[in-house]
């Protein structure tokens, strides 16, 4: 219903139509006055004239139709319900469509998304694939679906086809409807096919002379939206964004109007637009200036099509009366119905136009049974027409009337109505000859030589037509549906006729062919022809008259076009005293034709007689006297010869051409209508003919007669070679003749019998998985293999890892069933599962031979065929292959000729047997054995005797184990022949090779026992290593100084000091701080480096060797997903990280070592080659100093370089000592007393530090210290130590990591004097150490002992590189640093923009800290640093102090539940204590809790803090852990104490300020008061609490048609049109984005980037994980213009992915497969799997990662 104001007249003024003596022309006459007003065409859109065009149009025509109010109106109409049971949706391109494969009609039959969701078909076995656009549901068609044709939305009752009730509107309403959808649709018809541009039909011209014009540009899909971008910016001089406006105006709507003003000047722009278009295209744009009210009258036009779409949809009486005016014919003026009007002028409409019309016709005639019916009617008259239209024309199918022929072809009863009334498929046909009669030759064959692909991919439609026409068989005949299919029929082979023998190629002599013929046009109609050709015979087979009159009918013409070659005499050919009369013909000579569709339908039809039965009705129909086989079958076996010659390389001078034709010949493409056929015609004529007659038949057309009836020796050594091949091929054909008998109508077999065989040789080439299985077999009409029925019957599945995919292996009890020459194998198939088969045996002990498999018995019209096999002409075939391999020249045989004989020699065997087997006491005609055995004997050249002869030959030892085979059979079949027993009848001679085999047994089981004693004496061995480990470990102090000359090749020593963990009797020294600290002993590592291979020692004043790294940007962590990321100008941003972790920096490392210069050199030639690779810019990024590590080709950008630890034994009564007079207050003490005397730190740079006072007052000082100042120097007194020297070398690669990892983690230029350097260092190793303790939480593997040595590696020298860092610094700068950290916990120390304990992660300010104190030691001239003892206590003070603000940190963000019943521990009260004082010191925290439960959460809140304060000083100071702390056997109680331990902190970790009371009472009491605790206390401030959530990829629903159906409801926020979208997952947020699309363009660093790649720079830091739902694929983003694509973690119930939905199966998320991509994830190795994706696939253009 139309929206908007309504006007006061509305309902008057549709009266006054009413009553006029001509209601439609006062219509007219209104529409002519005011659409051009109410209309305000321009440039720019009006947003108002759409409700202009409501208010002053379209309610007035509301108001005449319902006689009223409109919305009086509808309320009565609703009331009187006549709602559809149909969906009827219109799917737009790219929406996700369902097909049942259980209940579906055929496979067109489809459902939306809604309906399927609410079907019973989505428990059934079904798919889902993209609609290519302009289909509709067929949810509620009961002709589409055999069960469930409606959903429970539009399941009313009982489901019912397409009918309307014609009484559902009352008459005077029916009456206005009529009259007012008459007069719209005339005006709509009118205006849409209008074709003059400057004037209006008479009733609509305007009363009023303009001089206002339009310049529209027209949509063509031919020139590119950059074509069309150019040329509007040089034509009406607009901006880029004005042009890709109009432009995509233009694509979506096909016109858009880009100039407003007066003839001449609209002329102007047409003329400019012309013109700069054909610079760039060799055709101009199209361009028309239009008289401005006849663009207005076109398109209310339009707005009265949607109009029409929503008033139909009221009432199924509205759209019958819409249907029934939409389809009147006009016998006065003798035009067309509307609808047929429009339909022919479809091609002269624009994209808009056309859009409407096909929407109405959907929403209207194909919703209604009569109209449907009707309308396909008129559809037909008007085929040919439309058709031819489409054909030359360039728009889009999706949008073209011709695609209405799916909805209407499909219907079965449709069908049948229009195969009676309407001669569709002659129709259809006689449309393909039309469109190709161009392509006709001379001889009334096609020739397609300059063909035009693109026109061809058009006609294309036209079979598929004929397909839809023929997808359901007739269940019940009629004399008229007979008549007419038959004139169909005679139709189709006049069209094959034309295909018959074109395209033929004669070979090349001499010279090679200088141009290639067009083949593919051929090949391409075969293929469309396919699944044609197979349903015209399945419809014949349906009804026995049919199939004997069209068998007839094809017989006749296939003697037709036989006639028309010229034919030679025929003459005699002689062998084995037989004659053979023929004509002679040689298919290296003269021309060849590998297209026979006549041949190849006839063999089927034939096929189909003999599976019926009714061949034994044949002779009342036609004399069977007049088929001549032999003649028949000439051109089927011209054909499989010069496949034959192709392969024996005797065409190779004609090119690639025809090399492919061979292919596709034999490829399941096309195979089951070209090679099956016609081996299958060979067949006919084997069982019709003589069989020696046959054999002769075949000699000679593969040219061998000569050969076989003389001998071969003194001819030219490459005709020699030329004749085996031939030799190997005829054989080869001969096997199949004989042997492929899995045919239904050849032999007693079921389709899925053929499946299984099928399927059964694929798997014996190698396991499969189920996609390469279904791609193996070919598919029926309905895309079906057959596959799923048969399947679990021969094969067994293995299911899939976390990579690759399911396969299927082949039941051993199978295997009998595999034939080495199965007919559909190729060359290297062949010879795959040659050697596979093969191998197998090997394997299992058994023999060599690969016997024929049993084959079924002939039904009785093809039982002819195995007389082949005990004719005379065979026996001297094979005794002429066996007595040249006899003669031993390897000139005149080859070993796969002799190989293909012994096969034949089997099967004859074998059949031999069977009838034996079969006939009991009858007698038995078939004597093969008796001919093998009897001629030749006489001279010792029989087919037996000669076996015996091969059987020693050294050249064929491979074969031998089938000779024995053979030779058996042999006896087996004679004692059948002699009703005896096998072992009775075995003379001397024949025991021979049995002998032979019993010793052939011996030898494999004595290899057996050689092969068990070898495992077994490989056993002791490992046992014995075992004892010698376990020794070595129990007396590891006779080890210990043992030197050590092993080196890791590029790794570090396996020996490190995380796998090495604290003895039982050390474990009082397992401390890694404070006095009790362990002592780091001096380790000498010699390293390998990776580029030259030589070993060096890791060694301060060295050379430099670094370790390959990348630096990278990540909010793996953060707690705040989706917040912006800043670049940290601010100091605030790099010195104190947030506790939110909003983004970090993380180094990791691939492990690999190089030399310091090595790198240099490669990273420079690195840096000059790859400027040279096409898509080496696509992998790295050279700019910021990006490389693929030598070795593994992980992606990297700096190097860190490797600083042994320093050796270190502490003095521990010194130790002792100094702890008396160095407690926690004396220390903070010296602290303040060394930071007011450092004038650096006041002063530096002349910097105004009035904000900062460095002073504490006396009474501070007091209250922290007790009595006594120590002075500036007292730091000094507890220790100092030279400091640490390093090579040159070292220094610069420290400056290299620094810099490297500064500018990363800024995003800032590389500037090495920048302050903030040193603790960009810092932050890299406290985040890297988070990362890693969250992956191994994760995993819940133990914090030491399980990283991988590469992680190892990489985190010890990530923390050395951040403790050295500080010598190439400011010490100046340190010390500001330190003191900015020390403001934090030490609020008398008075800094400006000091953060509160709530805004800082503590371990990034222990880590800071830590690293940075020893700068405070520095003096003016001499540089020291503390000693172990100084180190010692800085260390630990600086970790109780650090702990104790992060449990007063967890406190004041976390809720405990009240005080429970009960005694408490002693860990309990302080808890409780503690928590009552922090209350107390804040307003805001609950005061009464449980002290259990405080410990308990506080424990469980600080455990990561304590985990990665481990590993940091683990890696700092090399002191092993303790055992419990890398184990998981411990409990969690355990697993604390061992943490407490090794940091020398009370297991208690309460008792710390207890301990401490004096020093921190204070500092409670300034961490507690202030203001931005007090704040967040208050909820004014969101807070982190403790312990952080640890991040996750989004849960994914276990069906991915749930993430479709979202996808399906997902609307784009920026764009409100119905264009295809591609909505994208992102995996780490879950939100859902529009990506490849102009409508969510952002800016982004100044550059336009898609909705993705934005998203990724705020929600990952430039890294993105997406799921791409309609295309089923993973894109990962690591910056704006690089990506990759990665396998989707949903597979099908095969255990495959399915990109693109290309096979359409259901899908189910594979939870293994999604936690490696979480991982992935997780361990920031996302861009390293981008570079590795980039560099495997060698992408050679650049894709535009940057819009996605």
């Amino acid at each position: 219903m139309a929206e908007g104001q309504k006007t006061l007249n509305g309902v008057d003024l549709s009266k006054k139509w009413l009553d006029a003596a001509d209601s439609c022309a006062e219509l007219r006459t209104y529409l002519r006055d005011h659409v051009p007003q109410t209309y305000c065409l321009d440039v720019v859109v009006d947003p108002q004239e759409e409700e202009r065009v409501q208010r002053c149009l379209l309610h007035p025509l509301e108001c005449f139709l319902f006689g009223e109010d409109p919305q009086e109106g509808l309320a009565k109409l609703k009331q009187g319900g006549g709602s559809s049971e149909l969906c009827g949706r219109v799917f737009k391109e790219g929406e996700t469509v369902y097909s049942c494969r259980d209940c579906a009609i055929d496979p067109t039959c489809v459902l939306c998304m809604d309906c399927f969701q609410e079907s019973v078909h989505k428990g059934h076995r079904y798919k889902m694939h993209a609609s290519s656009g302009g289909g509709f549901c067929d949810c509620g068609d009961i002709e589409a679906w055999k069960i469930g044709p409606c959903c429970s939305k539009h399941d009313q009752g009982t489901a019912v086809s397409m009918e309307t009730d014609a009484s559902v509107l009352e008459p005077v309403l029916r009456e206005r409807a009529e009259l007012l959808f008459r007069c719209l649709l005339r005006y709509i018809t009118e205006m849409l096919v209008w074709e003059k541009y400057y004037e209006l039909p008479e009733d609509l011209e305007p009363s009023v002379d303009e001089d206002s014009y339009l310049c529209v540009l027209y949509n063509d899909d031919s020139h590119s939206f950059d074509h069309v971008i150019y040329s509007l910016q040089r034509s009406i001089k607009c901006t880029k964004a004005v042009a890709q406006s109009h432009t995509a105006i233009i694509d979506k709507e096909g016109r858009w109007i880009v100039k407003k003003g007066t003839a001449l000047a609209c002329q102007e722009v047409n003329d400019l637009i012309e013109f700069n278009s054909k610079h760039i295209s060799q055709e101009a744009l199209r361009v028309e200036v239009l008289l401005y009210a006849v663009m207005a009258h076109q398109s209310f036009a339009l707005r009265l099509g949607s109009w029409f779409q929503q008033i139909i949809g009221y009432s199924v009486g509205f759209r019958q009366v819409f249907c029934q005016v939409f389809l009147e014919f006009k016998p006065v003026h003798q035009d067309p119905c509307f609808v047929s009007q429009l339909m022919l002028h479809d091609f002269a409409m624009h994209k808009g136009a056309r859009k409407i019309v096909y929407e109405l016709i959907f929403c209207s005639l194909l919703m209604d049974t009569e109209s449907k019916r009707l309308f396909a009617i008129e559809f037909t008259k008007n085929y040919d027409m439309l058709q031819q239209c489409f054909i030359f024309d360039y728009h889009d199918r999706s949008i073209y009337i011709s695609s209405l022929s799916v909805q209407i072809f499909t219907v079965p009863t449709l069908a049948r109505h229009l195969i009676e009334e309407a001669k569709v498929i002659k129709v259809i046909v006689g449309t393909i000859m039309e469109v190709l009669r161009g392509h006709l030759g001379d001889s009334n064959r096609f020739h397609f030589q300059g063909y035009n692909s693109e026109k061809f991919l058009r006609i294309y439609v036209i079979f598929h037509d004929l397909r839809y026409i023929l997808i359901s068989k007739p269940t019940e005949w009629t004399d008229e549906l007979r008549t007419e299919f038959l004139e169909g029929f005679k139709a189709f082979l006049d069209l094959l006729s034309c295909m018959q023998g074109m395209e033929e190629v004669k070979r090349q002599f001499g010279q090679h062919i200088e141009v290639e013929p067009e083949w593919e046009a051929g090949f391409s109609l075969q293929i469309q022809l396919r699944h044609i050709l197979s349903m015209f015979q399945d419809w014949c087979a349906s009804d026995e008259k049919v199939l004997l009159q069209a068998f007839r009918e094809c017989h006749e013409a296939l003697v037709l076009c036989n006639n028309r070659a010229s034919q030679s005499e025929p003459i005699d050919f002689y062998m084995c005293k037989q004659i053979l009369h023929i004509r002679p013909y040689k298919v290296s000579q003269e021309p060849v034709s590998i297209h026979l569709p006549i041949s190849r339908l006839f063999a089927g039809l034939y096929l189909h007689l003999c599976r019926t039965g009714a061949i034994e009705r044949l002779h009342q129909h036609v004399d069977p006297a007049s088929y001549d086989y032999m003649y028949l079958a000439e051109h089927s076996l011209r054909c499989l010869v010069l496949v034959a010659q192709v392969s024996a390389e005797m065409w190779r001078r004609n090119g690639l051409s025809l090399v492919s034709q061979v292919y596709y010949y034999q490829d399941v493409k096309c195979r089951d209508e070209m090679y099956d056929k016609d081996v299958l015609m060979l067949q006919i004529a084997a069982s019709k003919m003589d069989p020696n007659h046959f054999l002769m038949l075949l000699l000679l057309r593969f040219e061998l007669l000569d050969v076989f009836n003389r001998s071969t020796s003194g001819k030219d050594q490459e005709l020699l070679k030329q004749w085996n091949r031939l030799t190997e091929e005829m054989l080869f054909l001969l096997i199949v003749i004989i042997g492929e008998r899995y045919v239904p109508g050849v032999s007693h077999v079921t389709k899925e019998d053929v499946t299984m065989r099928e399927v059964i040789h694929l798997l014996c080439i190698e396991p499969m998985a189920h996609s390469s299985l279904v791609k193996g077999l070919p598919e029926n009409e309905s895309h079906e293999t057959g596959l799923e029925s048969v399947i679990s019957k021969v094969s067994n599945f293995k299911k899939p890892g976390v990579s690759g995919h399911g396969l299927y292996e082949v039941k051993k009890e199978c295997l009998p069933e595999f034939n080495p020459f199965f007919y559909h194998y190729s060359k290297s198939q062949h010879s795959k599962a040659e050697d596979s088969q093969k191998k197998r045996r090997a394997q299992e002990g058994t023999d060599q031979a690969l016997r024929p498999p049993v084959p079924p018995a002939f039904c009785p019209a093809f039982s002819g065929v195995v007389r082949l096999l005990s004719c005379d002409v065979f026996v001297h075939i094979l005794r002429r292959v066996l007595q040249r391999a006899a003669k031993d020249r390897s000139t005149q045989w080859t070993e796969a000729m002799v190989q293909r004989a012994l096969h034949l020699i089997g099967q004859a065997l074998l059949e031999e047997k069977s009838q034996l087997e079969a006939a009991a006491d009858e007698e038995v005609a078939f004597d093969f054995s008796l001919k093998a055995r009897g001629i030749g004997s006489e001279h010792s050249k029989s087919v037996f005797q000669l076996l015996t002869k091969v059987k020693s030959l050294p050249a064929l030892e491979g074969h031998s184990d089938m000779v024995k085979w053979i030779l058996q059979m042999f006896e087996m079949v004679k004692c059948h022949r002699e009703k005896s027993s096998p072992t009775a009848s075995v003379s001397m001679d024949t025991s021979k090779p049995e002998q032979e085999f019993a010793q052939d047994k011996d030898k494999a089981e004595r290899k057996r026992k050689a092969d068990a004693a070898k495992l077994h004496r490989q056993k002791i061995m490992a046992q014995m290593s075992a004892m010698q480990r376990n020794f070595i470990e129990s007396n590891k102090m006779l080890y210990d100084n043992m030197p050590d000359s092993s080196n890791n090749g590029g790794q570090p020593n396996a020996t490190s000091t995380e796998s090495s963990v604290c003895a039982p009797e050390q474990r009082e020294r397992c401390v890694a701080l404070g006095p009790q600290r362990g002592s780091t002993p001096a380790q000498r590592e010699v390293l390998t480096c990776i580029l030259c291979q030589e070993e060096q020692e890791v060694a301060a004043h060295s050379q430099a060797m670094v370790l390959t790294a990348c630096v990278q940007r990540s909010t793996v962590l953060t707690q705040c997903r989706g917040k912006e990321l800043g670049n940290g100008d601010a100091p605030s941003n790099s010195l104190f990280m947030s506790p939110e972790l909003v983004v970090g920096t993380h180094t990791g490392s691939c492990g690999h070592i190089m030399h310091a210069t090595c790198w240099q050199k490669y990273f420079e030639a690195i840096q000059n080659t790859t400027r040279n690779r096409l898509h080496a810019e696509l992998i790295i990024d050279l700019e910021n100093g990006q490389y693929l590590c030598p070795l593994c080709k992980s992606l990297c950008n700096t190097v860190v370089p490797l600083i042994p630890l320093e050796p270190l034994t502490l003095d521990y009564e010194s130790a002792e000592i100094v702890g008396q007079h160095l407690t926690l207050p004396r220390w903070i003490q010296i602290l303040s007393a060394r930071i007011n005397g450092l004038k650096s730190i006041g002063h530096c740079h002349g910097e105004n530090r009035s904000h900062g006072n460095w002073s504490t007052s006396h009474e501070e000082e007091v209250g922290l210290c007790g009595e006594g100042q120590p002075d500036f120097k007292s730091i000094l007194s507890f220790g100092v130590q030279e400091q640490r020297k390093f090579s040159d070398s070292i220094a610069e690669m420290l400056v290299v990591c620094a810099t490297t990892v500064h500018r990363v983690g800024l995003e800032t230029p590389p500037n090495e004097l920048c302050p903030h350097v040193p603790t960009m260092a810092w932050n890299t190793c406290a985040f890297t150490i988070q990362a890693i303790e969250n992956v191994l939480q994760e995993e819940d593997k133990p914090l030491f002992g399980s990283l991988q040595n590469r992680q190892l590696v990489g985190l010890n020298a990530v923390i050395q590189f951040s403790a050295a860092q500080r010598i190439k610094s400011s010490q100046a700068v340190i010390q500001r640093h330190f003191t900015d950290m020390l403001a934090v916990l030490l609020q008398n120390i008075s800094r400006e923009n000091t953060p509160s304990l709530l805004e800082v992660d503590f371990f990034h300010l222990l880590v800071g800290m830590v690293l940075s104190i020893p700068a405070l030691y520095q003096e003016e001239a001499v540089e020291l640093q503390p000693s172990a003892v100084s180190s010692a206590y800085n260390h630990l003070y600086i970790l109780h102090l650090v702990t104790m603000a992060h449990l007063v940190q967890i406190l004041l963000t976390s809720d405990f539940p009240a005080v429970a019943a009960g005694e408490e521990g002693e860990e309990a009260r302080a808890a409780a204590e503690l928590y009552a004082t922090v209350s107390q010191l804040t307003t805001g925290l609950t005061s009464d809790v449980s002290g259990s439960a405080v410990a308990e959460g506080v424990k469980r809140a600080i455990m990561p803090f304590l985990r990665c304060t481990a590993l940091f000083f683990n890696g700092l100071t090399g002191v092993p852990p303790p055992v419990d702390a890398s184990s998981t056997a411990v409990t969690s109680q355990g697993h604390m104490e061992a943490l407490c331990s090794y940091l020398a902190l009370p297991t208690n970790i309460f008792q710390l300020f207890w301990e401490h009371t004096d020093s921190v009472t204070p500092l409670l009491q300034r961490w507690c008061q202030d203001p931005a605790v007090t704040k967040a206390l208050k909820g004014e401030i969101q807070t982190v609490r403790y312990p952080r959530r640890r991040n996750h990829l989004i849960e994914l629903p276990e069906d991915y048609s749930s993430l479709l159906n979202q996808a399906s409801h997902f609307k784009c926020p920026k764009s409100n049109d119905g264009e295809r979208k591609h909505p994208t997952l992102c995996l780490v947020c879950g939100v859902m984005l529009c990506s490849q699309s102009t409508c969510c363009q952002t800016q982004l660093d100044g550059e336009d980037v898609g909705a993705c790649t934005a998203h990724a720079a705020s929600c990952g830091a430039g890294v993105g994980v997406f799921l791409s739902i309609r295309e089923c694929e993973i894109v990962l983003k690591a910056s704006k213009t690089r990506g990759s694509t990665y396998p989707a973690p949903y597979l099908d119930d095969y255990g495959e992915t399915d990109p693109q939905l290309g096979r359409g199966n259901p899908l189910h998320l594979c939870p293994e497969r999604y936690k490696k991509l979480h991982q992935l994830w997780q361990q920031h190795c996302v861009l390293e799997e981008i570079a590795r994706s980039l560099e495997v696939d060698n992408v050679m253009f650049a894709l535009e990662w940057q819009m996605l």
